[in-house]
């Protein structure tokens, strides 16, 4: 069996569907949250992970989107992004993204948004993963929500090791290691690389692979000009920060 695990779409239907052209017709596809939220289609971002994802959970643009919380922590970009958001949701989707849950958990891995318990919290450094990797006993632990392709690995030693997928790339993964795998966003990368970002986990061969890959990038800022969304949120998806 193979995952395919997205993250961070957040209404980036262009690099969306590039992203489920990537995948087989018998990969089951995971989503970790953020469908909605700065982009110009979230009805369409929701439609198609509705009809293709098998594990879909909830991030924070999804839950400001339909229950305002949180709002008032967004940065002035984001906040005007949601509130377009919440105007334009079908009623559907807001019912759908209301049923969702915060993590599910299986004997393999352990799917979050942010981390572990805290589920909107960033793991941005060797502390805040070392924190993640006690408040759960998950060997695998896949999230998102940093925009960042990235691996923290914890020997059984207890020593945590950060590694960067910027450029993409696969990891053989080690029975006695534990990790912390961020699949990146595939609707606005922020690691210094406009390609967007999601990973395969392979559970046959044990391994985890990043793909970074390019879409059309103007269609996207367009269609964002044309519902007057801010325009430093199209400006950075050329530049992935």
């Amino acid at each position: 069996m193979r995952y395919a695990v997205l993250s961070d779409i957040h209404g980036n239907l262009e690099s969306l569907t590039t992203a489920l052209e990537l995948t087989k017709p018998d990969d089951v596809i995971m989503c970790l949250g953020d469908i909605v939220g700065y982009g110009p289609n979230p009805n369409e971002c929701l439609q198609l992970i509705r009809e293709r994802a098998k594990t879909v959970i909830l991030g924070n643009h999804d839950v400001a989107a339909i229950e305002s919380f949180g709002l008032d922590y967004f940065n002035d970009a984001a906040r005007e992004a949601l509130l377009w958001t919440q105007r334009v949701l079908t009623r559907e989707n807001v019912a759908w993204l209301s049923g969702l849950d915060y993590e599910v958990r299986t004997p393999d891995y352990l799917l979050v948004h942010g981390a572990p318990v805290n589920y909107f919290t960033y793991i941005l450094d060797n502390q805040t993963a070392a924190e993640a990797f006690e408040a759960t006993d998950a060997r695998l632990i896949f999230v998102g929500h940093t925009h960042l392709a990235e691996y923290f690995s914890r020997s059984e030693s207890g020593r945590v090791t950060r590694h960067s997928m910027r450029a993409g790339g696969n990891l053989k993964l080690d029975p006695a290691v534990r990790y912390i795998l961020n699949v990146g966003s595939v609707g606005q990368p922020r690691d210094g690389n406009p390609k967007a970002s999601f990973a395969f986990y392979d559970v046959e061969n044990g391994t985890v692979s990043w793909q970074r890959y390019d879409y059309p990038i103007e269609p996207v800022r367009e269609k964002m000009a044309e519902v007057h969304l801010p325009r430093r949120l199209a400006d950075r998806l050329l530049v992935g920060r």
